[in-house]
C-alpha cells in the first residue's frame, strides 16, 4: 500500500531530517561564508528540527501541526523561521485535505503553501536563497501530476537538488565563492530525508560539479551563511510575540526601518516569531512591546561568534568506527566511538560527513574492513584540506577496530594512543562463518548448499555441517596459535544459544582464555570470532 503522510510518516521523517542535519550540521556551520561567517546555520536547523519533534513528544495535538507549531516556538535564526514556514505549510495542507489520505497531492499542497507564506515571512526576498530552493520543490511536487506520495516526494527533492546547484549563479556572493545556498542546503537536507523515508531509496544524494553551473565544487562547500541581510548590523534579535494581525503588521514596517533580514511567522493564533538583523536592539524590542507581548527574547551579537568561527572544532579528539549493525554501533559508542553505520555502501563522501561531523580537532578513523581504506584515506585527505587532523588505522575487521578502541585512552598523549590502539589493532585475528547458498569447490574441499564455511584472511578454512559445530571448530582452529581473549559477535538473527554453546565449550577446553560474547547485529556473517 502507498505511502501517505499519516502520523508515523510524519514522525518517521522529522526524525530523519534531525539524523541528516545532525551529520551535516558541522559542515554547514564549518563553511558559513556570505554575508557574515557567523557559523550557525546548521545549527539553527537542528535545533529548530528538534523542537519540532519535542512538541510531538509533548502530544501537542495532531502530529503534522504539533511539528509547526514546535517549530514556529523554537525556530532558531532566519534559517529556522523558513523551515518552521515549510512545517506549517504541510501541516495546513494536511487539516485541509478532502480525501480520507493525505498523498502525494497534499505534500505538493503543503510545499506550494510553504513557499507562499516563507515568501511572504521575508521583508526582502532574493534569488538564490532558500526561497529560490522550495519554490523549485513546490512546482516539482504539482509538476508530477501523481497523488502517490513517494513519487511527488522524490520528484520534490530532486528538483530542490537541482535548485540549490542554480543558486551560486544567482547571488553574486554566492559565485564569488563558489559555494551554495546553507538555508537551501537544508531545505534539500529536509525535502530528501521524506523521499528516503517513504521511497526507500539512499538519502542524502549531494549533487556533484557539473559543467556551467558555477565554480567547480565538491559536497563539502556546498553551503553559504545567512539567508539574508547586510554585514552593517551587529545583532540578531529573535523574539516570541502574542498580538494581533493588524500590529503585527506595523511592527514589520518598524522593523524593516531598523535592520534588515527581517522575517515574521505566526501560526494563526495569534503566536509569532520575529527575526531581525539590527545594531538598536533596544529598539527592536521595544517595537515588539508596543506590538503586544514579546517574550523568549534571544539576542546574539555577530562579532562574537565570527570571533569564535576560525576554531570550529567542538573538542580535541575522536576516534570514528565504521560499524555494520545497530546492535554493533550501540556497542561503539557504549566504549566511547563516534560511529558511522555501514548499513549499505560506503564511499568516501560518507567518511568525510562523519569525520566532520565528530567536530573533532583529532580523529583516529577505523574502517574496519580493507575493502573501505581507500575510501577511508580519500575522506581523510579531504578533511586534512580543511584543517582536520585525520589517522587512518587499518583496521581488517570490526573486531580489530574494537580492539582497538578498547585501549584508546583521551588522556593518554595522541601519538601514544595510537601506537597503542594500532599494537591492540594487530595483536587481534578474526574470523566469521558463512552459510553455503550454492555447490562449490573451495581449498579444503567441495561444499554443499547449507554448510558452513569458515573465512580465515579471504580464504575458506574449514567447512562444518552447522552453525554451531563451525563456531567450535572455528575457535579451536584460531587457538593454536595462542591467545588469552576470545570474542564472539553474534549477526542479525544468530541464537543466543550459538553463542552460550561456543563459550561453554571454550571454558571447559580452554579454561585459561577469557570468552566475551556480544550480539553485533551484522548482516553478511552469523558469527564473528575474535583471538587476541
Amino acid at each position: 500500500m502507498p505511502p501517505i503522510l499519516d502520523a508515523a510518516v510524519l514522525t518517521g521523517w522529522a526524525k530523519a531530517a534531525i539524523g541528516s542535519l545532525e551529520r551535516h550540521r558541522a559542515e554547514i556551520d564549518r563553511i558559513n561564508v556570505f554575508p557574515v561567517p557567523d557559523g550557525d546555520t546548521g545549527t539553527n536547523l537542528l535545533l529548530t528540527m528538534r523542537a519540532a519533534l519535542d512538541a510531538v513528544g509533548r502530544g501537542d495535538g495532531q502530529v503534522a501541526a504539533a511539528l509547526a507549531r514546535g517549530a514556529l516556538i523554537g525556530a532558531r535564526g532566519n534559517s529556522g523561521v523558513i523551515l518552521s514556514q515549510v512545517l506549517r505549510g504541510v501541516a495546513d495542507a494536511v487539516a485541509a485535505k478532502a480525501g480520507p489520505s493525505a498523498g502525494g497531492k497534499v505534500l505538493a499542497d503543503g510545499l506550494g503553501r510553504a513557499h507562499r507564506l516563507a515568501t511572504a515571512a521575508v521583508t526582502r526576498p532574493r534569488e538564490g536563497t532558500v526561497l529560490s530552493v522550495l519554490s523549485a520543490a513546490a512546482v516539482a511536487s504539482v509538476a508530477v501530476g501523481s497523488d502517490r506520495l513517494d513519487a511527488v516526494a522524490v520528484a520534490a527533492a530532486d528538483a530542490a537538488r537541482d535548485a540549490l546547484c542554480e543558486t551560486t549563479g544567482q547571488l553574486p556572493e554566492l559565485a564569488r565563492a563558489g559555494v551554495v545556498d546553507a538555508g537551501g542546503l537544508g531545505l534539500y537536507l529536509v525535502l530528501d530525508a521524506l523521499a528516503a523515508l517513504v521511497s526507500g531509496r539512499a538519502g542524502s544524494a549531494f549533487p556533484e560539479p557539473s559543467p556551467g553551473r558555477g565554480p567547480a565544487r565538491g559536497r563539502n562547500a556546498l553551503v553559504a551563511a545567512r539567508e539574508s541581510g547586510s554585514p552593517v548590523f551587529d545583532y540578531e534579535v529573535m523574539y516570541l510575540l502574542e498580538a494581533s494581525d493588524e500590529a503585527v503588521a506595523v511592527l514589520r514596517a518598524e522593523l524593516d526601518e531598523l535592520g534588515d533580514s527581517v522575517a515574521v511567522v505566526g501560526d494563526g493564533s495569534g503566536t509569532w516569531n520575529i527575526h531581525v538583523h539590527c545594531t538598536d536592539v533596544g529598539a527592536a524590542v521595544e517595537a515588539g512591546v508596543v506590538a503586544g507581548r514579546p517574550h523568549r527574547i534571544t539576542v546574539v551579537r555577530f562579532a562574537d561568534q565570527i570571533a569564535a568561527a576560525p576554531d570550529r572544532f567542538d573538542r580535541a579528539r575522536a576516534v570514528l568506527l565504521v560499524a555494520a549493525g545497530a546492535e554493533l554501533g550501540e556497542l561503539a559508542r557504549s566504549a566511547g566511538a563516534d560511529v558511522l553505520p555501514r548499513e549499505e555502501a560506503v564511499d568516501h563522501r560518507a567518511v568525510h560527513e562523519a569525520l566532520v561531523a565528530t567536530g573533532a580537532r583529532h580523529v583516529v578513523l577505523l574502517p574496519a574492513d580493507n575493502d573501505l581504506l581507500p575510501a577511508a584515506e580519500r575522506a581523510a585527505s579531504a578533511a586534512r584540506l580543511d584543517g582536520q587532523e585525520v589517522l587512518v588505522l587499518p583496521t581488517a575487521s570490526v573486531l580489530q577496530g574494537l580492539s582497538a578502541l578498547a585501549v584508546h585512552d583521551p588522556e593518554r598523549r595522541p601519538a601514544d594512543d595510537v601506537v597503542a590502539m594500532a599494537e591492540a589493532a594487530a595483536l587481534t585475528r578474526t574470523a566469521a562463518l558463512v552459510v553455503a547458498e550454492t555447490e562449490a569447490m573451495t581449498w579444503v574441499g567441495r561444499c554443499e548448499p547449507g554448510e558452513v564455511l569458515g573465512l580465515s584472511d579471504g580464504e575458506v578454512v574449514l567447512i562444518a555441517p552447522d552453525l554451531a559445530v563451525g563456531a567450535l571448530w572455528l575457535a579451536h582452529r584460531m587457538l593454536t596459535a595462542g591467545g588469552e581473549i576470545v570474542t564472539a559477535l553474534l549477526g542479525e538473527g544468530a541464537d543466543d544459544a550459538l553463542g552460550e554453546g561456543l563459550a561453554a565449550d571454550l571454558r571447559r577446553t580452554h579454561p585459561e582464555v577469557d570468552v566475551v560474547v556480544h550480539r553485533g547485529g551484522q548482516t553478511d556473517y552469523p558469527i564473528v570470532l575474535g583471538v587476541e
